[in-house]
C-alpha cells in the first residue's frame, strides 16, 4: 500500500488539477468576451457570472465597492460580501492595462481562482494524501470552478479546516472569518469545530476559535458598515428579498404546485429554511451520535453543508464546490462521489439547455432540469446516510495523518 501511495505525489495531484482547470477554462472561453447576443452562454454551456458582473457591479472604472455610490441608471451593485467584492476589484485593476475589457477581467479572475484551487489541493494533500484527487479531478470543479468566486471561500474554509486539524485554533478562526467575509458558508463550520473542542474537554480552544472568527469577520466588515451602512447592507437585503433560486428544492416544489417560475411568499420561505436547517442538522447529529458516540464532531461540517444546501432557497450552481474537500476528508466513497458529480453536472447542463429553450434557441424542457435537481438532492441525502453509517477515520482531536495518506481503498 505504501509503495502504491508513493506513486501519487503532490506533483501528480497538481498535474491532475491543472488538467481539470484547463478543460474548465476551455468550456468557458467562448463566453469570455462578454458578447452573448447569440445566446451562446446557454447553447455553448459557457455561462459564467464573471463577465456580466463586470458591468453590473460597475467595476469598469475605479469605483471602490461600498465606499463609492452605484450609478443609479445602471441598477444596484455591491450584492456580494466584502472580500468577494474586493477580489473583483483587484481583478478589475489587474485587467486595466488591457483596456478594462471584459475578457481581461475574466482571465484576471481565472488567475486568482486558479491560485485558490491549488491552495485547496495542497492543503488536502497534506491532510489526506492521494484523496486530494476527489478535488483535483472533480467534474464539479471543471464545470463550476470559473463560474463565480466560490473557490476563494473554499480555499479559506479548507485552510481553516487544515489549521483546526493541526490544532491551530486561532488561525482556524482567522481563516474561517476571512472565508465568511467572502461567502457566509465557512461560518457554518465554526459550529462543528467548536463542538469538537468542547467534546475533547478543551473549551478554551473552541472559544478562541469562535471569537477569532467573529473578530476577523468584523475587522473586515466594520469599516464598510460604518462608512456606508446602506451599501454594506445590500448583500443581506438582496438575499433576503430574492425569490427561490432555480436550482433549489423550493423552486422545484413551488413550480410543481403553482406552475409559476417565481416562488412567492419569500419571507415565509426564509423562516422555513432556517427552521428546516436547524432541525435537520440536529437530527443528523443525534443520529450519528447514536450510531457512533465517539465520532469526531468536526466531521459534522459535511452533513451541515448538505442540509444547508437542501434547505436553503438559494442553491447557486457553483455551491457544489463547497462539498468537494469534504468528500476527500470525511466520505471518500467513490461511487457516491461519482453519483454526486454526474447529478451536479446534469443540473448544470439541463439548466442552461432549458434557458436556451426558454429564449427560443431550442433545448430541453424544464421537466428535465427539475428531474436533475431532484436526483441530485436524493444523492446528497444518500451521502448523509453514508456519512452517518461510516465509521470515521478521524476519532480524536489530532487525526493520524500518515495512516490516512497510506489508505489506498476509497
Amino acid at each position: 500500500m505504501a509503495s502504491a501511495q508513493r506513486h501519487i505525489g503532490l506533483g501528480m495531484i497538481f498535474a491532475c488539477l491543472a488538467s481539470t482547470l484547463i478543460f474548465g477554462l476551455a468550456v468557458k472561453a467562448p463566453c469570455a468576451g462578454g458578447d452573448w447576443s447569440d445566446g451562446r452562454q446557454n447553447t455553448h454551456f459557457c455561462y459564467s457570472d464573471i463577465e456580466p458582473l463586470f458591468g453590473t457591479e460597475q467595476l469598469s472604472a475605479g469605483r471602490l465597492p461600498f465606499l463609492d455610490a452605484c450609478s443609479s441608471h445602471q441598477g444596484e451593485c455591491d450584492e456580494y460580501p466584502v472580500l468577494t467584492m474586493y477580489t473583483m476589484r483587484v481583478a478589475a485593476w489587474a485587467s486595466s492595462s488591457a483596456g478594462n475589457d471584459i475578457a481581461g477581467f475574466f482571465y484576471a479572475n481565472v488567475t486568482l481562482l486558479t491560485v485558490a484551487a491549488f491552495v485547496v489541493a495542497l492543503l488536502l494533500y497534506l491532510l489526506v494524501g492521494r484523496r486530494a484527487l476527489y478535488f483535483a479531478l472533480a467534474p464539479t470543479l471543471l464545470v463550476y470552478g470559473f463560474i463565480n468566486w466560490d473557490l476563494v471561500a473554499v480555499a479559506l474554509a479548507t485552510a481553516g479546516t487544515f489549521a483546526y486539524l493541526r490544532r491551530r485554533d486561532v488561525w482556524s478562526g482567522v481563516f474561517l472569518g476571512l472565508g465568511a467575509a467572502a461567502k457566509l458558508y465557512p461560518a457554518l463550520l465554526v459550529v462543528p469545530f467548536v463542538a469538537g473542542r468542547f467534546r475533547e474537554r478543551e473549551p478554551d480552544r473552541g472559544i478562541h476559535l469562535a471569537w477569532t472568527c467573529v473578530g476577523t469577520w468584523l475587522a473586515l466588515n466594520a469599516p464598510f458598515a460604518i462608512a456606508s451602512p446602506q451599501a454594506w447592507w445590500e448583500f443581506f437585503r438582496f438575499n433576503s428579498a430574492r425569490s427561490a433560486d432555480w436550482d433549489s428544492l423550493w423552486f422545484l416544489g413551488c413550480h410543481r404546485v403553482t406552475g409559476n417560475l417565481y416562488c412567492l411568499h419569500t419571507r415565509a420561505i426564509n423562516v422555513a429554511s432556517v427552521v428546516i436547517f436547524g432541525m435537520g442538522t440536529f437530527a443528523v447529529w443525534r443520529w450519528k451520535r447514536r450510531h457512533e458516540p465517539n465520532f469526531a464532531r468536526w466531521t459534522l461540517g459535511f452533513p451541515i453543508l448538505i442540509v444547508f444546501l437542501l434547505s436553503n432557497k438559494v442553491y447557486s450552481p457553483q455551491y457544489g464546490l463547497w462539498l468537494l474537500p469534504w468528500f476527500a476528508l470525511t466520505l471518500p466513497n467513490l461511487p457516491l462521489f461519482l453519483a454526486f458529480s454526474v447529478s451536479d453536472v446534469a443540473v448544470f447542463l439541463t439548466r442552461f439547455s432549458w434557458f436556451a429553450r426558454y429564449a427560443g434557441s431550442g433545448g430541453l424542457p424544464i421537466g428535465a432540469f427539475e428531474i436533475a435537481v431532484a436526483v441530485r438532492a436524493i444523492v446528497l441525502v444518500v451521502c448523509v446516510v453514508a456519512w452517518v453509517q461510516r465509521r470515521g477515520t478521524f476519532t480524536g482531536a489530532d487525526p493520524p495523518i500518515e495512516p490516512i495518506r497510506a489508505e489506498v481503498a476509497v
